[in-house]
């Protein structure tokens, strides 16, 4: 008993949409291999514009797909019953082969997952739960939300829409009228300047001369530098005799005490023995 020529038709039609989507399926499989390869093996040298460009490419086969599913000539994929013709629990080496080893075995433990045309029980009945809530919420308050919402997605895209050099311009106004400095600190700096407002009030160690508050006092007996010019004085004048000072500028120091000193520091070095 031959066909109805119409069923055969069909058929073929069937035939050929299913071999153009598994094509088309299997290019957007390759784009995305090819994406995934490129994020995890050279992300060091991946750009922007190349990041772009594959979300552009997968975008194109992913429209390319729901074009081929929504044209007149292809079939109704709803209308068509699958039924397992065989449930075996052993290895299909062709299944695994089709399936890219993702489905060895087809068992009754695999087919409910594969051949299912409900969402899982969980999730039909979180939306049951969701559904029930939905019941619940009076008109207005739901017209209330759907107005709050509205408001706030109508605000978002247009600060999305709005120009680039806006949001700069934006920007750069708030960083000019936002104060760069604190007046109390300023004020508190120009008091503690001025006016020795909150400094310490202790003094350093040592008299204090009459009349200069705060100057420490510089002590009767000779300097260090006395002490230096006179002990290498002596020592010069044990060795070679007195030597007479040098007529020279007033204020100026004779030049006989910095040889005498130069000679004291070599003389009176402790390493040198």
């Amino acid at each position: 008993m031959s066909k109805d020529p119409r069923i055969q038709r069909e058929e073929k039609q069937l035939e050929a949409s299913l071999e153009s989507l598994i094509a088309r399926v299997a290019h957007l499989k390759g784009s995305l291999q090819s994406f995934i390869y490129k994020l995890e093996n050279e992300y060091d040298r991946l750009t922007w514009p190349s990041v772009l460009d594959n979300f552009a490419l997968l975008s194109g086969q992913l429209n390319t797909i729901n074009k081929l599913l929504r044209n007149e000539k292809t079939p109704s994929y709803k209308s068509q019953v699958i039924i397992p013709l065989l449930l075996s629990p052993d290895r299909d080496e062709e299944l695994a082969k089709l399936t890219e080893q993702r489905v060895p075995v087809f068992s009754h433990e695999i087919v409910p997952d594969h051949l299912r045309t409900k969402p899982d029980p969980e999730v039909e009945e979180q939306e049951k739960h969701l559904s029930a809530e939905a019941a619940r919420i009076g008109p207005e308050v739901a017209q209330k939300q759907i107005q709050a919402l509205n408001k706030l997605c109508s605000n978002l895209l247009e600060k999305l829409n709005n120009p680039r050099d806006d949001r700069d311009s934006e920007t750069s106004a708030l960083r000019q009228n936002k104060p760069s400095f604190n007046p109390a600190d300023t004020n508190a700096l120009v008091a503690a300047v001025g006016f020795g407002k909150g400094l310490s009030k202790c003094r350093p160690p040592g008299p204090v001369a009459p009349g200069h508050p705060g100057q420490p006092m510089m002590p009767a007996g000779p300097t260090l530098q006395q002490v230096t010019i006179a002990g290498a004085t002596g020592h010069q004048a044990g060795m070679s005799g007195q030597v007479p000072p040098q007529q020279g500028q007033p204020g100026k120091m004779p030049s006989n005490i910095k040889t005498n000193i130069k000679s004291a520091s070599a003389s009176m070095h402790p390493y040198n023995r």
